[in-house]
């Protein structure tokens, strides 16, 4: 059994199923994803996002604010604790810092993250994380406001091995999308490669960034078998040994979304 741990159903083009998320649930269940975690960003858009998964017994959901979208307000550590109780909602996040396409509000996505990071020591919920071209603030900031014994994932990962070891040693997993299949992704791969196994999830990040050879279509949770075929490539072991390992890592990392 495969885990997308990282999508946003909420995002998906439904038109095509008459605005039903069913014939995608049934797809990937047709190829063994077994469970999502539908992953939020922002709270204008929550509530919408957690109706459309609450009643799914395989689909769980975060709560918090991505940093691109910090600009709408600033979520209080109070909202995520409350939230926090929620039997379905198994992480914070995903927040972070992204200097690739706005840096110019850096100090906003900075307290943004921290707030996160302070409610996941308070909760005991792990933080999903989104970065990108912040990497020493990035790990600047876990240092010194993550709880290591709750812990977290990079996800998405697109930075270097140097990067990933230091999360590593923060108990922060690192997870993969379908761009390791992208023919430029060479030097994405030789992470992956050094990341060890049990440190690693597998995600689609539906409806966005669609793997190899599906490209041009958008992204569903049924993806997710395409990566773990990439992993289990690089890593010379079969696709049935990333899915048993990358499960217990999910269960591990988001003990609430366990079976």
């Amino acid at each position: 059994m495969f885990v997308d741990s990282h999508c946003h159903l909420d995002r998906l083009d439904l038109s095509a199923h008459n605005n039903s998320l069913d014939p995608v649930l049934e797809a990937a269940a047709e190829r063994n994803v077994s469970r999502m975690l539908c992953v939020a960003i922002d709270m204008q858009l929550f509530p919408e996002m957690y109706s459309k998964v609450a009643a799914l017994d395989n689909v769980f959901a975060s709560v918090g604010v991505h940093p691109m979208h910090v600009e709408q307000g600033l979520i209080e550590i109070e909202q995520l604790l409350q939230y926090a109780t929620d039997p379905k909602i198994v992480a914070l996040g995903e927040t972070g810092l992204d200097y690739f396409y706005q840096k110019d509000n850096a100090e906003l996505q900075q307290e943004s993250f921290v707030r996160h990071l302070k409610a996941s020591a308070q909760s005991r919920l792990p933080v999903i994380v989104h970065t990108r071209e912040a990497r020493e603030d990035t790990i600047s900031l876990l240092k010194q406001h993550a709880d290591t014994g709750v812990g977290g994932v990079l996800h998405c990962f697109t930075e270097s091995w140097e990067m990933a070891r230091q999360a590593l040693d923060l108990n922060y997993s690192i997870s993969f999308s379908g761009i390791i299949t992208f023919r430029n992704a060479a030097e994405l791969r030789e992470v992956v490669r050094q990341v060890p196994l049990e440190n690693i999830l597998i995600e689609t990040d539906a409806p966005y960034l669609t793997p190899v050879p599906f490209r041009g279509k958008p992204n569903e949770p049924q993806y997710v078998v395409e990566v773990a075929q990439c992993v289990a490539d690089i890593k010379g072991i079969s696709i049935e040994q990333v899915a048993e390992i990358t499960t217990a890592n999910f269960d591990r990392i988001f003990p609430k979304a366990a079976l």
